[in-house]
């Protein structure tokens, strides 16, 4: 049984769950677009973005909790002040998708499994490697040939210059530069043993 770790504040998280008893989340293209939209209200005021990315039956995320003092707000109702749990806005995000599925597909219960996961990014070489890992995921499940060529993942929108909620300029300046960002992802496509002693064996 994995321990549990606790999202704090001005840490780097790799943050991942998947579909109770490995479901499909995401029924159609318009799905993962929705789960993006409520990441963004539950997750993003709280937690700055690296990279992502969206698979049928589970998802990813490397983020950074924010400091501590970005996580307390003043509520509208009395004016109290009122500290963020990131774990709960998880669990908002999680739940607030279930109903809408739930409802859209006509069923019912628990779309994600019980508890998710998260692991603590602890050095330079984990957080490049994770970026990595993240975006090659798709071809790493056999969904797609080639990873680039995945429509909901954060690799293109790292390697543009259109505008962007994610933390675009601290990754590129991780990988050295934009070529560099592109070159890594290439050259370690054709052997996914490079990261594998940096994410456990019941990684997604």
């Amino acid at each position: 049984m994995q321990q549990t770790v606790f999202l704090e504040p001005d840490k780097f998280y790799h943050v991942y769950t998947r579909g109770n008893n490995k479901e499909s989340i995401f029924k159609e293209e318009g799905n993962y677009f929705y789960f993006l939209q409520l990441f963004k209200k539950y997750v993003s005021p709280y937690a700055d973005t690296y990279a992502y990315c969206l698979l049928p039956n589970h998802v990813h995320f490397l983020i950074r909790i924010k400091p501590e003092e970005q996580l307390i707000i003043r509520t509208l109702e009395n004016e109290d002040l009122l500290k963020i749990n990131l774990q709960r806005q998880f669990s908002h995000l999680f739940n607030a998708y279930t109903k809408a599925i739930n409802k859209r597909y006509n069923r019912t219960g628990s779309l994600f499994q019980e508890r998710f996961r998260r692991k603590e990014v602890t050095s330079e070489v984990y957080f490049t490697r994770l970026v990595y890992y993240i975006h090659f995921n798709p071809q790493h499940h056999g969904l797609i040939d080639d990873f680039s060529n995945w429509a909901y993942s954060s690799y293109h929108s790292l390697h543009s210059e259109s505008k962007t909620l994610l933390m675009r300029e601290n990754v590129l300046e991780w990988f050295g530069s934009r070529d560099w960002y592109r070159k890594f992802h290439e050259e370690n496509a054709a052997d996914f043993s490079t990261i594998a002693t940096f994410v456990e064996d019941d990684e997604l």
